[in-house]
């Protein structure tokens, strides 16, 4: 009886123990189970990339080598690209290359790296833009609304369509045309077309120059540059309208661009044009053309803190053979709180100053001298007409716009916009105050609702505006990036 005790006592803890050494076995096989079956679909993913990346190597093998240019007599041999991670070649120094060598394209130069075969080398994009207002019967009469000639009217304001991209390792191009309601002299309506833009410019130049050629819209001042659908309000400023026309800047010319080479950003931007701008100029002639110039910096004080300060000034001549001169200074800021993805305060304005010639018609109740039609009309006792003659007036007239908005969340916006500005071409003024909410599903739809108050003084009737305006706006395919 001892010995079958004793037996028991050595064999029962290992009896007790067999159900949970198989428990923890079979636990072991579903883990290697699980690894393997990780390891197969780890080997099938680099198989298919390996795969992938020789399928495009086939591809890229197969397109027709571009042979480089052939070096002139006595001209350097251009350096051969090395792979990754071999020593390259030092640059020379400017004063040491050679005509050739500056005739080279600098970046960017991968101009087929992200297209495949077949594939277009620009990017086409489709952008609408709808506005309209409410207001009263006496403003749409008269026709001094914010939107011109549309007052309490639904319209499509400016349908864009653009290319641009690429054209080689040289240079780049873009083209736009634009197509909008338009109001006739005789009260009628139609859909005009036109082309807005049609430029080109050089990415090779040297020394960080980059000229830009053909039609554009003028890089002076902080609004011009930007296309009505990428404007931060529904309406223009009225000191912007009154300048330079509800259409802004666009001319036939060229400009050059240059980044200083210095320690914070410097831009200066000069240019020449025909002058077309039929409110501020209407020229339209090289003998005497447009010339404008801006100089733009940007810097960003702390890391969630960005401003740009720019300054800008033309001159140019009027319909009337005179000259006339502008001026402005512009600013904008942002602020990003830390690990915000878009601005929680944005704001700027602009001030414009104008110094003009303007036309001033005086009439002589002697028909302006003792001519022989008019001597054979005093023989006769014939009434005299009133001969007019036109002198001209220097004037200087300015305004300015300031704004300003809050995202506290990404698809709401709220602004507040305020204006005071003269005419450049008359006596009075008139001042302006505007809030406005715009709601964004995505970057490419965007609604705007806004209200305008409005009070003029020597603009004739009315002198008090009030108006409803909203907007819509939507990007149909590619679409340039946004400025600051």
């Amino acid at each position: 009886m001892r010995v079958f005790v004793m037996v028991c006592l050595v064999l029962g803890p290992g009896l007790v123990a067999s159900p949970a050494l198989a428990q923890e076995a079979e636990a072991l096989r579903q883990e290697l189970e699980q690894l393997k079956q990780q390891l197969q679909m780890m080997q099938q993913q680099y198989q298919k990339t390996i795969q992938d990346m020789t399928d495009r190597l086939q591809r890229l093998e197969a397109q027709p080598a571009v042979p480089p240019p052939s070096p002139a007599a006595g001209a350097p041999t251009p350096p051969v690209p090395v792979a990754t991670g071999a020593p390259a070649t030092a640059p020379r120094p400017s004063s040491q290359l050679s005509a050739l060598d500056l005739a080279r394209p600098r970046e960017p130069f991968a101009l087929y790296e992200r297209r495949g075969p077949g594939q277009l080398l620009f990017d086409m994009g489709v952008t609408g833009d709808f506005a309209g207002s409410l207001t009263s019967k006496r403003v749409e009469q008269a026709r001094v609304g914010s939107l011109q000639g549309e007052e309490n009217r639904v319209f499509p304001r400016e349908i864009e369509l653009s290319f641009f991209g690429q054209i080689d390792p040289y240079a780049r191009a873009e083209v736009r045309v634009e197509a909008g309601d338009e109001l006739e002299e005789d009260g009628t309506r139609s859909l005009g077309v036109e082309l807005a833009e049609a430029n080109l410019t050089l990415m090779a130049i040297p020394w960080g120059f980059q000229p830009k050629g053909g039609r554009m819209r003028l890089r002076w001042g902080y609004l011009n540059e930007f296309h009505q659908h990428d404007r931060p309000f529904i309406d223009n400023p009225n000191v912007y309208v009154r300048f330079f026309g509800e259409e802004g800047l666009v001319e036939n010319g060229a400009e050059i661009a240059w980044v200083a080479p210095a320690p914070f950003y410097l831009q200066a931007i000069l240019g020449i044009f025909d002058g077309d701008n039929d409110v501020a100029f209407g020229g339209g002639t090289l003998r005497d053309p447009l010339v404008t110039g801006r100089l733009r910096t940007f810097f960003e004080p702390t890391d969630t803190f960005a401003i740009q300060l720019g300054v800008s000034a033309m001159t140019g001549l009027t319909t009337d053979d005179k000259h006339a001169s502008y001026g402005g200074v512009d600013a904008k800021f942002k602020y990003t709180p830390e690990s915000w993805r878009h601005p929680l305060w944005t704001g700027g304005g602009e001030i414009f100053f104008a110094h003009r010639n303007n036309p001033v018609t005086t009439e002589s109740p002697e028909g302006g001298g003792a001519s022989a039609a008019l001597m054979r009309r005093r023989l006769r006792q014939e009434p005299t007409e009133p001969a007019s003659s036109t002198e001209f007036e220097k004037r200087d007239a300015y305004g300015f716009y300031v704004w300003t908005e809050v995202q506290p969340w990404r698809p709401w916006v709220f602004g507040l916009r305020y204006d005071w500005t003269e005419d450049p071409s008359m006596a009075g003024h008139e001042w302006a105050i505007g809030p406005y909410i715009s709601f964004s599903t995505t970057e490419f739809l965007r609604f705007r609702l806004g209200y305008k108050h409005t009070e003029r003084s020597g603009f004739g009737s009315p002198d008090t505006i009030d108006e409803l305006l909203f907007q819509a706006t939507f990007i149909l395919g590619a679409h340039p990036a946004d400025l600051f």
